[in-house]
C-alpha cells in the first residue's frame, strides 16, 4: 500500500479549511489541520511533514513566525504560504525567512494541488552523482538526494527548492540560463512575482557558496544567469 504524503495545513478560516482539506484528501493526501500558529508550532515539535501549508494571517502567532520556528531545526520541509496580502514585500519576506513558494487568495484548488505535486515529486527524484553520492563544487560537496551542502565539517541542509535550483545550475555550467527557462523548470511556471522569488533564491545560493571564490553566479541583466565553477 502506498504511503500517503503528510501535509500540515494551518488556516483560521473554518470554511476554507474544510473545503481545502476535503479537496486535498480526495486527491490522496493525508492532512493534519490546525487553526492558529501557536498550535502549529507545538505540532511541529513532535512531527515531521512532507509539506507545510501556512496561512500568513493567523491568530496568536502568524504564519511567518511559524516558518521561522520551523527553520530553526528543519531546513528541508517545503513551506507554501497562503496570503490574502497583495504587497510584494510580504511575499518576498516569506521567501527570505525560508519559505519556498506562495499562493495569493483566492486560489484555485487545481493550482494548489499542482504546487503540492511539484514539491512532493521532486522530493523523490533520483539523480546521477558520483559513487559517493556527492557532487564537488570546489571545497563544497553537494548531495541533492539528501538536500545537503557541506564545506568540511560544516553542513547546511537545503530546502527542496534551493536544492532544485542549485542542481539546475550545476547541470548547466557556463551556460546562459534564461530567467523564464529557470522558472518553468524549477517553479513550474513563469510570471513576474516568481521572478522576484528567483532573485531571493539566487541570493541564498550566493550566500551559501561564499567561501568558494571560484564559484560565481553571474547576473546577465534582463536575460538570466550563468554559473562559473572551479
Amino acid at each position: 500500500m502506498t504511503t500517503k504524503s503528510q501535509l500540515l495545513y494551518v488556516e483560521d478560516d473554518e470554511s476554507l479549511r474544510f473545503v481545502t482539506t476535503d479537496n486535498l484528501e480526495e486527491r490522496g493526501y493525508a492532512l493534519t489541520c490546525c487553526s492558529n500558529g501557536r498550535e502549529a508550532i507545538e505540532i511541529l515539535k513532535d512531527r515531521k511533514f512532507d509539506l507545510c501549508i501556512l496561512d500568513v494571517m493567523l491568530p496568536e502567532v502568524d504564519g511567518f513566525k511559524v516558518a521561522e520556528e520551523l527553520r530553526k531545526t528543519d531546513q528541508q520541509t517545503p513551506i507554501l504560504f497562503l496570503t490574502a496580502k497583495s504587497l510584494e514585500e510580504d511575499r518576498i519576506h516569506g521567501l527570505q525567512i525560508g519559505g519556498d513558494d506562495y499562493l495569493i487568495k483566492p486560489f484555485s484548488m487545481e493550482e494548489l494541488a499542482l504546487k503540492i505535486d511539484i514539491f512532493l515529486r521532486r522530493r523523490h527524484v533520483v539523480t546521477e552523482f558520483s559513487s559517493s553520492g556527492y557532487r564537488s563544487i570546489g571545497r563544497y560537496r553537494f548531495q541533492y538526494e539528501n538536500l545537503s551542502l557541506k564545506n568540511g565539517n560544516d553542513e547546511r541542509r537545503l530546502t527542496q527548492r534551493e536544492a532544485d535550483l542549485l542542481k539546475y545550475f550545476l547541470d548547466r555550467p557556463d551556460q546562459l540560463l534564461r530567467r523564464g527557462d529557470i522558472l518553468e523548470s524549477v517553479w513550474g511556471q513563469d510570471d513576474y512575482f516568481l521572478g522576484r522569488s528567483l532573485d531571493v533564491f539566487i541570493s541564498r545560493l550566493r550566500k551559501y557558496l561564499k567561501h568558494e571564490e571560484a564559484v560565481k553566479i553571474e547576473n546577465i541583466h534582463g536575460i538570466g544567469f550563468r554559473i562559473h565553477l572551479p
